[in-house]
């Protein structure tokens, strides 16, 4: 860490595309290689407010639209609250943080149409809480001719400091993406489907929130001809990187319609454990270390098998030290620093922006 470059204390809150959670962390960092995390908590949206959004995600048209501004004062309140939660458990306040880092909720991304929707309302945030507030940080990528995401693959590499080898952090929420690290190369990229389909299909199936532990996957035959059909998908073959919108490939849900309830679940597992696989066809050197993030880490049915087939062990970042629940939120608290600082954000190789671009809107409290 430079001396002319203090540490600054920051806040991260993230919520994924699953929208299972508000995670808080925080974070001192220059926003460089000097990163100390801290004590992390967690929010959550109302029931009714998660079905509103769950909604809006599912109708296109209007996900893509210049948003409600009432969702978006609830969704920035719930957020807020979050962070106001996190630090009464603390003994501490938000103003106490010198800036903080929302995500905001992604509700549309269809970067190849220059849109990416995170909805926030970063001067209300900054107003209510008393501090220096980040948000917006996919924007201007998607401006420059970038894919807005993702945007956690440099927060990994200065995670992994001196590691040498060449390692894959698989993030494993509604969309699955991986960072590709082998000393200075970084290279990233959505993979395909995570979460967000196999949690879809439970609920309107069984009214379960998500398949714990893939108890009812490993129940179920996998249809081997489908998954073939679906990997013919020419996502699957372009040159990354690419990303991916939650509901690029929830078409394919109609196709499992014929299917039991495990039968369909263990399909859709599959296809996300295939689709990781074919991402070895897009890196120089398939790694032999991969370390998983993101609530997918849980799944034991797709942990098991996604090692099978890759023919090496996948293990949770917790191998590494690290908090696989929190790692995105954490990431975020470092970004906000590097927003601060005008440092980059993505890179040609991370979202395909002509030239390494930093980004987020910055808002002081009035």
């Amino acid at each position: 860490m430079a001396a002319d470059a203090p540490p600054i204390r920051a806040l991260g809150v993230m919520s994924g595309t699953s929208m299972d959670a508000i995670d808080v962390a925080a974070l001192v960092t220059d926003g460089e290689d000097y990163i100390q995390c801290g004590t992390t908590g967690m929010g959550a949206y109302s029931e009714g407010l998660r079905y509103h959004l769950l909604s809006l995600i599912a109708d296109p048209v209007r996900a893509a639209a210049d948003p409600d501004p009432a969702l978006v004062r609830a969704i920035t309140d719930s957020h807020c609250d979050a962070v106001e939660a996190f630090c009464a458990a603390q003994g501490t306040n938000p103003s106490s943080y010198q800036v903080i880092g929302f995500h905001g909720q992604t509700v549309f991304h269809a970067p190849e149409r220059g849109i990416t929707r995170q909805l926030f309302d970063g001067q209300h945030a900054a107003n209510r809480l008393g501090s220096i507030v980040v948000c917006d940080f996919r924007t201007a990528d998607v401006r420059a001719g970038g894919q807005g995401a993702p945007l956690a693959p440099l927060y990994h590499q200065a995670r992994l400091g001196e590691h040498r080898s060449p390692v894959m952090i698989l993030n494993l929420g509604g969309v699955a993406n991986v960072t590709y690290v082998h000393g200075s190369q970084l290279l990233a990229f959505d993979t395909g489907p995570a979460s967000a389909m196999m949690d879809d299909f439970v609920k309107k199936r069984l009214g379960f929130l998500f398949d714990r532990d893939g108890q009812l996957a490993r129940e179920g035959q996998i249809d081997h001809d489908q998954i073939k059909q679906w990997l013919t998908h020419p996502y699957f073959t372009k040159t990354p990187p690419k990303s991916l919108d939650r509901n690029t490939f929830h078409q394919c849900m109609s196709s499992v319609d014929s299917l039991g309830d495990a039968d369909g679940v263990a399909t859709l597992a599959a296809f996300t454990i295939e689709s990781i696989v074919k991402a070895l066809d897009h890196v120089p050197i398939p790694p032999r270390e991969w370390y998983v993030c993101g609530g997918g880490r849980h799944n034991k049915y797709i942990m098991e098998n996604l090692s099978a087939r890759l023919g090496t062990l996948v293990e949770p970042v917790e191998a590494l030290g690290w908090n696989g629940d929190m790692l995105e939120a954490e990431c975020f608290a470092w970004l906000a620093v590097r927003s601060l600082k005008a440092l980059p954000l993505s890179l040609p190789t991370t979202t395909g922006v002509p030239h390494p671009l930093t980004g987020g809107t910055i808002h002081h409290p009035a």
